[in-house]
């Protein structure tokens, strides 16, 4: 065995970016881009990728792991940037159109970015970033504004404009090959809602197993018609900006998840498929989804946060096919998939629901997925779906690393694992199921609480629509629940009283919370997730001194919701834990 040799018949390096010419040959006159009126072809968007390529490396100069960064919605130009960079050997990296310019700057420093495209719609966002890395004496990287495809608005920033770059390539360059699969293809940064973003390598390899194992998880068919309604920006589309072309479908792209945009959007073009946050559920819900259903079936994977079980019934009356999935920006996007079972379809829906809230088995790139001890032994919880410990994996799709980072990588990287900071158990029939971020587990008294179990019960509540749960420092406890809502009906509001009785009646009282605040709205990040930190910020604000630790009468105040203005809250001072 060992005189056979790898040779070019029968070793080519793995990388996503092969289903683009692929697509070209097997689907060339399907559509592959809709973007308001404007429609692509997979045979055109092959050439604009390549002539993208051609610009990039004979007339900007970028070579081998060169970074080019992008601050774009989900628009034409930033999907066909997941091909066109790392044909050019450079490595894409997506910016959070929700950062700050402080933020902004940090990321593309930090990149050292030497191309920025931005979309004319942040072009003040950019300016100011650049300006910040101008005045701190760093390197300051070309910029290239994409202009509206649909609509062009004439906004510039600099010389170099994205369409142009593409009209001036030369599709049949000889593009730079691909050597090693292990090398560098995008560079996405953590949302940094708990510390500083760490940069986060994919190598080729993991992206192209990541993507393929996906499909295959989703059992996602040829020709499907994709919504993109999940961020490009966020774990590259949790690797659909490749998975698509590799099954033929239709991209949709449009800028913002509204409602009537995001229906309208589905009924147009005949929707098969999207990606989201559990947030998007709410907007969907709130645009009128709850009296509405869908002409045909739209089949959703959805991840970033635990989603509560009601609110998964709720969507699925509408039409709406859920896949729950967990994964990680380390993890190259989606690590686990509740992967369904047919014996499961006799349930009833509440049952079906509360299944799908678990996120599930490995994906196929993953080697193994488990939950282990928080110990030196690091051993295997037993399967018996009350066993906690950390979330933990190993497999091809797990990052290179974080970028200039060894003391973080020492970190994740331990006894052969890559540890995710999840708190979980492994059911008997194997499936993983989150309880915790292990920041987020509060210990009340001696006890631990698991803030999506309170969730859970609060998304049961008939007036509650959102809803978080923290840690709150208590004089006594240590530790007790402070619940944050958001009402279904804001003009009737949601009563206090009522949410406190429904919670002592549906979980132990240890496990109450101790204040119910009420917000308009809940703060999320750009990935739908909700960012505690400001919630336990709040939270600290509202504990009860040690003499009023005792008191029982509710009293109403606002707080200040930084971004979101003064918001009204009513809190409930410290009930009774018995």
């Amino acid at each position: 065995m060992d005189q056979l040799q790898k040779r070019p018949a029968n070793y080519v390096p793995l990388s996503p970016i092969t289903f683009l010419p692929r697509a070209n040959a097997v689907y060339g006159d399907r559509t592959s881009v809709v973007y308001g009126r404007v429609r692509f072809t997979w045979r055109q968007t092959h050439e604009r990728c390549r002539r993208l390529a051609s610009s990039l490396v004979r007339t900007l100069g970028l070579r081998r792991n060169d970074v080019v960064s992008v601050l774009a919605p989900n628009v034409p130009a930033m999907y066909e940037m997941h091909f066109a960079v790392p044909m050019a050997g450079a490595v894409l990296n997506t910016v959070n159109t929700r950062l700050d310019a402080k933020a902004v700057a940090a990321i593309l420093r930090h990149a050292e970015a030497k191309l920025f495209f931005v979309d004319w719609e942040y072009v003040r966002l950019a300016s100011d970033a650049l300006q910040i890395i101008a005045d701190s004496g760093a390197p300051v990287p070309l910029v290239a504004v994409i202009d509206d495809l649909d609509r062009p608005t004439g906004v510039r920033l600099g010389e170099l404009e994205y369409e142009a770059l593409v009209a001036h390539g030369d599709p049949n360059v000889e593009l730079p090959q691909l050597e090693d699969e292990w090398d560098a293809v995008t560079l996405n940064y953590t949302s940094g809602t708990t510390s500083a973003p760490k940069g986060v390598v994919y190598s080729h390899r993991g992206a192209y197993l990541s993507t393929t194992s996906l499909l295959m998880a989703w059992e996602m068919g040829a020709e499907p018609v994709y919504l993109w309604t999940l961020p490009m920006f966020h774990c590259n589309g949790w690797t659909f900006t490749w998975g698509v072309a590799a099954r033929g479908g239709v991209n949709v792209c449009i800028r913002e998840n509204r409602p009537a945009e995001v229906y309208r959007a589905i009924a147009r073009n005949n929707v098969t498929h999207m990606c989201c946050a559990p947030v998007v559920f709410n907007i969907l819900l709130e645009g009128g989804g709850d009296t509405a259903r869908l002409g045909a079936p739209v089949h959703v994977l959805t991840g970033g946060a635990p989603p509560p079980a009601a609110l998964l019934e709720r969507v699925e009356r509408i039409g709406f096919h859920i896949t729950h999935a967990y994964g990680l920006t380390e993890a190259t996007g989606p690590a686990l998939a509740c992967e369904w079972r047919a014996q499961w379809d006799k349930l009833p829906l509440s049952d079906r629901a509360r299944l799908k809230a678990r996120q599930g088995v490995s994906v196929l790139s993953l080697a193994d997925a488990d939950v282990v001890t928080n110990d030196a032994k690091m051993a295997r919880v037993p399967h018996d779906g009350k066993s906690r410990g950390e979330i933990v994996l190993r497999g091809s799709s797990v990052m290179k690393g974080y970028l200039n980072n060894p003391e973080a990588n020492e970190a994740a990287f331990r006894g052969g694992w890559f540890m995710t900071g999840d708190v979980g158990v492994v059911h008997p029939d194997g499936y993983i199921e989150i309880k915790d971020r292990s920041k987020d587990v509060i210990i009340s008294g001696g006890e631990n609480i698991c803030s999506t179990e309170v969730e859970e019960v609060l998304f049961r509540h008939p007036d509650v629509a959102d809803a978080a749960v923290v840690a709150m420092p208590h004089p006594h406890w240590g530790e007790t629940p402070c619940a944050f809502v958001v009402a279904r009906n804001k003009a009737a509001g949601v009563c206090e009283d009522d949410v406190m009785a429904f919670c002592r009646k549906h979980m132990a009282h240890f496990m109450v919370p101790k204040k119910v605040v009420v917000y308009d709205v809940l703060p999320r990040n750009a990935l739908g997730k909700v960012e505690k930190v400001k919630l336990r910020d709040e939270a600290r604000k509202l504990a009860p001194p040690a003499q009023k630790a005792k008191a029982t009468k509710a009293t109403k105040t606002t707080v200040s919701g930084g971004r979101w203005g003064e918001q009204p809250v009513a809190h409930v001072m410290a009930m009774s834990r018995l």
